[in-house]
């Protein structure tokens, strides 16, 4: 499953950059971590507690940076496993200064869910991912305006 979108930021680009490049603000953007260990500048695992509705499924991800540009684009590769379930996702994020103090993000989220639980279908979980990339962005707003304040 493939979403994509372009956001904008109130910040300049190199405060966007700096938050997407700090794992541990990253971290924070994910809904239900419950724990991160950075390894090194360009991987970090956490542990995640995804909401499905009824419950949630627990998945332990590892997160790559697998390329980038400075403060221009990136790439992020994540593999989560837990019991009934295996979660790729590759992320990209291009940044393109609009006036010095705006920042636009596009953005591409590619999503594959593999195990009983992927079974479910894209009709399952398109309305969960949907919900779950608006509160990712609303919540990277959140560090980016942090990041500007103290900037």
């Amino acid at each position: 499953m493939k979403v994509e979108g372009v956001k904008e930021f109130d910040a300049p680009a190199q405060v966007v950059w700096d938050v997407l490049m700090d794992p541990s603000r990253i971290s924070q953007l994910l809904p239900g971590v419950e724990g991160f260990e950075v390894q090194d500048e360009k991987n970090w695992s956490a542990n995640v507690k995804v909401p499905l509705g009824m419950g949630g499924l627990k998945l332990k991800f590892k997160f790559e940076k697998a390329d980038e540009r400075p403060i221009e684009y990136s790439k992020l590769n994540a593999k989560g496993q837990g019991v009934g379930a295996i979660v790729g996702m590759d992320t990209e994020f291009h940044l393109t200064p609009l006036d010095g103090e705006r920042t636009s993000m596009r953005w591409v989220a590619d999503i594959h869910v593999a195990g009983p639980i992927g079974s479910m279908g894209q009709r399952v979980f398109q309305p969960i991912v949907n919900q779950q990339v608006g509160n990712v962005l609303n919540a990277l707003d959140g560090q980016i305006q942090q990041a500007k304040v103290s900037a």
